[in-house]
């Protein structure tokens, strides 16, 4: 597998860790900032590899270089053009969240992969989280029973130092607020776990703490889904003085659990009318990670792999990504207009939110 990265900001290590440990082929790697480039490879001892070629322009990069799989982790805002680009080239390529800024650009992506015959996996690895696939397999045994309700709560710190790190962080046309770069991954596992099918988005945000920032530090949500449940969403850039916890509770008539720790990576809960040995092993388990990313990343570029080599979707798939966009925008529009948002979504961007705040 061929593999070449653009992008090498602060999530780039676990793209490069997940390449190295799935034995990819580094070809090339791209950033506008070369010492940035040298800082990743640094990290996993690959400065001295000559094998791997630098880039300043990622369409260079693509035209001199036989690659079979991109993985874009550059700003949010140009996701989107990127990937358009690596798919038309036809290069399979694992998109960090959010897929894109927009809906429009979003069906782009899934439109184009469908007719160039292209894999699009979109990044949200923490769908691979031990506490995480242990809820999943409950949930399709149909262990819970009918779902009642669940949530999802991020409660993390990002202070002033985090932002001016990287100046597009916290706009509109580049990043979003809260809910969009931090939150989306349990937004991603909310709507994934009750069903995927949203009926309407009620939504409250605010920049409470930061406002030298475009965008929201702070918002909530109530989501009615077509099965009947109902769900909330708390996510936040405020929490003192570090980050607290992602949790993720489900509740269905035959059971209930919460999934905790910094990145749901630990199952604080687990309650089913009929216990079974392995809900033994369940109950308290915890998952060690090196930071609030997880360990995903590398079973996510696995599965990608395998679904290239047998032509298969991968498991987290573009149409995935853009469910977990959709439902975030949603939430913007509440915001913008006041008013419940019904769903799908189909003409609403996040630049639509320059002057909220």
């Amino acid at each position: 597998m061929k593999y070449a990265l653009i992008g090498c900001g602060r999530i780039s290590t676990n793209h490069v860790q997940a390449a190295v440990s799935n034995d990819f082929e580094f070809v090339a790697v791209c950033d506008l900032i070369p010492e940035h480039m040298e800082d990743v490879l640094i990290k996993h001892g690959l400065e001295n590899d000559t094998t791997i070629r630098r880039y300043t322009d990622y369409k260079n990069m693509i035209e001199e270089n036989d690659i079979d799989l991109i993985s874009i982790a550059t700003e949010s805002g140009l996701h989107a053009e990127i990937a358009l680009y690596c798919i038309e080239h036809g290069i399979h390529v694992i998109i960090e969240k959010p897929m894109a800024m927009c809906m429009q650009d979003a069906e782009k992506i899934i439109n184009l992969s469908k007719k160039r015959g292209v894999k699009v996996a979109a990044c949200h690895q923490n769908r691979f989280n031990i506490a995480v696939q242990k809820m999943r397999k409950a949930l399709e045994s149909n262990r819970f029973g009918k779902l009642s309700h669940g949530s999802i709560h991020v409660r993390w710190n990002r202070n002033k130092d985090y932002y001016t790190q990287a100046p597009w962080r916290g706009t509109w046309k580049q990043d979003g607020g809260a809910l969009m770069n931090q939150c989306i991954h349990g937004i991603d596992l909310l709507r994934w776990m009750l069903g995927d099918e949203v009926e309407s988005v009620y939504g409250v945000t605010r920049q409470q703490f930061h406002d030298y920032l475009e965008a929201e530090d702070v918002g909530l949500a109530v989501i009615k889904f077509k099965n009947g449940a109902i769900a909330t969403i708390e996510g936040t850039t405020n929490v003192y003085p570090k980050n607290l916890e992602e949790t993720l509770y489900l509740f269905g008539e035959n059971g209930t659990v919460k999934l905790g720790g910094k990145s749901t990576n630990n199952i604080d809960v687990w309650e089913f009318s009929e216990e079974t040995k392995e809900d033994m092993k369940n109950k308290g388990l915890q998952e060690a990670t090196s930071n609030v990313y997880g360990n995903g990343h590398t079973s996510l570029f696995s599965d990608m792999m395998e679904a290239i080599r047998d032509d298969r979707d991968p498991y987290v798939d573009a149409e995935a990504g853009m469910r977990a966009l959709e439902l975030v925008l949603a939430v913007y529009k509440s915001q913008k207009t006041g008013e419940v948002v019904h769903l799908p979504l189909k003409d609403f961007s996040s630049v639509d939110m320059i002057g909220e705040f």
